[in-house]
């Protein structure tokens, strides 16, 4: 069924013809080819600053790969108690940076706040032998609840951040949605804010497996290529992991995939608000609708192969739904009658 997320959405037409063109002929190996070689005027043009690109193949690879060139062993990163590097990565940020501690915050929506972060690091011991020391903030934008940081809030983390001297990364899996949603420059999400690295990510976007470590300052990229080597992530077909995230850039794709998917969620919002019975969770800001749903409802669509998947801590009548950038109004429409028989 459609809206279950947008991982099991089809891969965008347009990047499909970008994958079977770069199938075409032989290229050089290991991020020697072409296609590879133009993603970092692509990026720098893109984000106003020249910036150092690594393609991945994952967002768990770009996540842990990033936080791994801010965080020592013996450091911690702070992060949102529901973020995908605490909940859903299997401890990969951990096995990634040789040992370092999540450090998992509570904030109302998905988001972390800058006092609550200021409060957590100014009492976490820093230069106490005994403890592990602050390194780095992860975000994620948009949330894990389908809510945004807006450029005011990201810089006032980001201040945090410099105030302790510490990395600043962004998940951005649905980093398109945000910017989409927000409608301001990449910039002012990222490096005007005070970012160092951003998890720039694709696969969700239409991509079939492709995202991008994006380092904007020198610091931050220094060790970028040595972790992406060792983590298993140097693609010797790099190209096909290139020719994916340059479909994704050009024209402007990547934006109309994802205003697209946040038209359908709005859609999808007001279709169930209009329903007896139904609540929804989170502010539908981008392309996920957290909303819990009556047990008539739920059993159409459990009956229909819906997964059953608990979210901790909420109700177990609550589902997400996810809209993509190659759903339409005619499968949102279609999924609002399923729940009413």
């Amino acid at each position: 069924m459609r809206f279950v997320s947008d991982n099991t959405a089809a891969v965008h037409p347009k990047i499909m013809a970008a994958i079977a063109a770069a199938n075409r002929d032989p290229a050089p190996a290991y991020g020697g080819d072409d296609l590879t070689k133009r993603l970092t005027r692509r990026f720098s043009e893109l984000f106003e600053k020249d910036v150092t690109v690594l393609p991945v193949a994952t967002g768990t690879a770009a996540n842990s790969i990033s936080l791994a060139a801010l965080c020592p062993s013996y450091g911690a990163v702070f992060c949102h108690r529901e973020a995908h590097v605490e909940v859903d990565e299997c401890g990969a940020p951990e096995f990634y940076t040789g040992g370092a501690k999540l450090v998992a915050l509570d904030g109302a929506a998905g988001k972390l706040d800058a006092k609550t972060l200021d409060a957590a690091i100014s009492n976490a011991g820093i230069g106490v032998q005994h403890h592990v020391q602050p390194a780095a903030i992860s975000l994620t934008n948009a949330t894990e609840a389908g809510t945004l940081y807006r450029p005011d809030e990201t810089a006032a983390i980001g201040a945090v951040a410099k105030k302790y001297r510490l990395g600043l990364h962004v998940d951005g899996a649905r980093f398109a949605n945000a910017v989409a949603a927000l409608n301001c420059r990449p910039a002012d999400l990222t490096w005007k804010a005070g970012v160092d690295l951003l998890s720039f990510g694709a696969t969700k976007g239409g991509a079939m497996a492709a995202e991008a470590a994006i380092a904007f300052t020198p610091e931050a990229a220094q060790s970028l290529i040595y972790r992406r080597k060792r983590g298993g992530h140097l693609f010797s077909k790099m190209r096909f992991l290139s020719a994916q995230l340059e479909a994704y850039l050009t024209d402007g794709l990547w934006l109309e995939a994802a205003r697209h998917a946040n038209r359908l969620a709005q859609r999808l919002k007001t279709g169930l608000e209009r329903l007896p019975g139904v609540k929804l969770m989170f502010p539908v800001e981008a392309n996920e609708v957290f909303v819990d749903l009556p047990a008539p409802m739920l059993d159409r669509l459990y009956a229909a192969g819906w997964p059953k998947r608990p979210w901790p801590g909420y109700p177990a009548s609550m589902i997400r739904l996810v809209a993509s950038g190659v759903d339409s109004e005619a499968d949102v429409d279609a999924f609002l009658a399923r729940l009413t028989g």
